[in-house]
């Protein structure tokens, strides 16, 4: 059974032969075809993660933007109409915003009026829906935190591999060994690990920010639901009860003598 690592070092050492032949088309090809060229297959496995993070950036922006993650005014507006008593208005504004947070808050509301304002139901069916909005938020998430962790291991990778092959190009020119070779050898290995460090710093940024937005949102979420069960749309209206409160009218007089 063939040796999985003996099979990279061949593979690399494979890449490393065709440098020379391939210099030529690298230098007209630009910078990234010279980066291929020196840095050899881990660095294509590399930049393929970075494309990957690329896209799933430009998914979540995307997602956060179309959703006005972080417009909360709408918030405020709706719980001012349901602590009003108006929770038609309420729901109305809800109706017309994206934002997750909308849609938790109008399925609490909805359920606070047509159930008979069972607090335990609104507050289940309002956790469900909660859960719901927030996993799509936190979506594709998980596959930056992969990138951010794989990418300097594969950069290390390809660090030890270009290593072994300098090393091994050095013991086989015995007496005759140069030092540049052995120092052009050791910088073009440690080039996988600078790749692999530049877009693991990268996308741990960009993960921190997209989490921080998430939290933001979760926080958000959480504090509207509970100021909807506090607050419970007749609150804001006078009740039967406190209308009828105030002065007792005066007693009609009574005479001696009448008849009662």
């Amino acid at each position: 059974m063939t040796d999985p690592s003996y099979s990279l070092i061949q593979l690399a050492q494979a890449a490393t032969k065709t440098q020379p032949a391939a210099k030529a088309a690298a230098d007209s090809g630009g910078p990234l075809a010279r980066l291929f060229d020196l840095g050899g297959p881990i660095v294509v496995v590399l930049v393929v993660l970075s494309v990957i993070a690329v896209t799933i950036v430009l998914v979540k922006l995307w997602q956060f933007y179309r959703g006005r993650l972080l417009r909360h005014a709408f918030i405020r507006q709706a719980l001012s109409k349901w602590t009003a008593g108006e929770p038609d208005s309420a729901l109305d504004i809800l109706a017309k915003s994206r934002n997750p947070i909308a849609r938790v808050l109008q399925t609490a509301m909805s359920h606070m009026l047509f159930s008979g304002g069972a607090e335990t139901t609104a507050r289940e069916e309002a956790g469900r829906v909660a859960t719901d909005e927030l996993k799509g938020l936190g979506s594709y998430l998980r596959g930056l935190e992969l990138i951010a962790a794989l990418a300097p291991l594969i950069g290390l990778l390809g660090t030890v591999v270009g290593m072994i092959i300098a090393f091994q190009d050095l013991q086989s020119t015995g007496s005759r060994a140069d030092p540049g070779i052995l120092a052009g050898g050791i910088w073009q290995a440690l080039l996988t690990t600078a790749v692999g460090l530049s877009i693991a710093v990268v996308v741990s940024g960009i993960l921190s920010v997209l989490e921080s937005a998430v939290d933001r949102t979760h926080h958000a979420m959480e504090d509207a639901l509970t100021r909807v069960f506090t607050a419970p749309p007749h609150s804001g209206a006078p009740s039967t009860a406190k209308a009828r409160t105030g002065p007792a009218p005066p007693a009609e007089p009574r005479f001696e003598g009448a008849p009662s």
